[in-house]
């Protein structure tokens, strides 16, 4: 699948979409990485599970997600992905 974003991209994010409710599959999400509290990342919703979510790049040849850092518990959402903003 070829990436929905581009590094540089700028995203609208909502950051209380999941106050009431957890992510679907098939979101883009920024979360806060699991073992490196200094970055902040977007990924795709694979699978909603009871401890956390899976999370999968679009480009799975070169995305580091779930498969390197496993699943990432809900504490560490930011926010969905609400669209991709226009240049300038």
């Amino acid at each position: 699948m070829t990436p929905s974003l581009n590094e540089g991209d700028e995203v609208l994010v909502h950051p209380r979409a999941y106050a009431k409710r957890r992510p679907t599959v098939g979101d883009v999400v920024l979360f806060q990485h699991p073992l490196r509290s200094d970055v902040r990342a977007l990924k795709r919703v694979a699978e909603v599970r009871p401890t956390g979510l899976w999370l999968l790049g679009d480009n799975p040849r070169g995305s580091t997600d779930s498969r390197s850092f496993g699943v990432v518990p809900d504490d560490l959402l930011l926010g969905r992905v609400e669209r991709l903003l226009p240049e300038g």
